[in-house]
């Protein structure tokens, strides 16, 4: 700790690369330990929001565009800005307070007291994907209202072109003019995303993990910060940079897969 910052830097780069992360001091023990903690709960959680944001905001965005200016849309629009405006940890407090009032169901964590510490089972499994309902569908709020507005507006420019007349000329259902073409090269903006959405799941996560009691990464992260734990906070930011290189690998190769345009050429 006495040598200076960038040899510091450069001590825990050289540690990085033989797998040591470092210690934790908030957590007393070794980082790569206090990560594997609660990596399975933040991958499942990311992943759940993952999947809930494609599964809403694409055929949300595909009916906004095709139904322009109707109620529907109007609807979608008017809802997707609420979701932009509304911080996620009071959509939380909300849907909490009405879940418990209506069922008495306590939406907090991740697993029920009995479940916590037992052994994996089809119970166990069963009422994780209960308590993952709730924070899936707050967290990807935000998500799904964005990409509702880009799948919105790239498949009403989609729409507008030559291609699409000319497909109806030939004498085309609507419904395959709409998802033969245009659809696919709309979605090229939205599978690009998927490279950012992916760390937004951990920094997205961190207030909400506290109000739900969430066992993920973004909980460790914002205790690291508070208790100026440098270790844990540098590995958890690193982590996140993996995760959008991991995401940008991942939207390429859809895109490659989606859009018969995008080809790797060969020298």
């Amino acid at each position: 700790m006495n040598d200076p910052v960038y040899v510091q830097y450069a001590k825990w780069i050289t540690r990085i690369l033989r797998g040591q992360l470092g210690f934790s001091f908030e957590f007393n023990a070794p980082v790569e330990q206090v990560l594997r903690m609660n990596l399975f709960e933040t991958l499942i959680l990311g992943a759940g929001a993952v999947v809930f944001i494609w599964v809403v905001a694409i055929p949300i965005g595909i009916y906004s565009a095709v139904k322009q200016y109707s109620i529907g849309d109007y609807t979608a629009t008017f809802f997707g800005f609420l979701g932009l405006g509304i911080p996620d940890f009071l959509i939380a407090l909300v849907l909490m307070w009405l879940i418990w009032d209506n069922t008495g169901f306590l939406a907090t964590g991740l697993y029920s007291d009995e479940y916590r510490t037992a052994a994996w089972s089809f119970a166990k499994i069963w009422d994780l994907a209960k308590h993952l309902i709730l924070p899936v569908a707050i967290l990807g709020t935000a998500g799904t209202a964005a990409l509702v507005r880009v799948m919105r507006a790239n498949l009403l420019d989609e729409l507008k072109k030559p291609y699409v007349t000319t497909a109806r000329a030939k004498g085309l259902t609507e419904w395959q003019i709409i998802m033969k073409y245009p659809v696919r090269y709309a979605l090229n903006p939205v599978i690009s995303l998927t490279a950012y959405i992916l760390p937004f799941i951990i920094s997205g996560s961190v207030v909400l993990s506290f109000v739900l009691d969430l066992p993920t990464i973004g909980r460790d992260f914002l205790r690291a910060l508070t208790a100026q734990d440098i270790y844990l906070s540098g590995a958890v930011i690193l982590f996140s940079g993996w995760l959008t290189i991991i995401g940008t690998f991942v939207s390429d190769l859809l895109l490659a897969w989606v859009d018969p345009r995008i080809r790797l050429e060969e020298d």
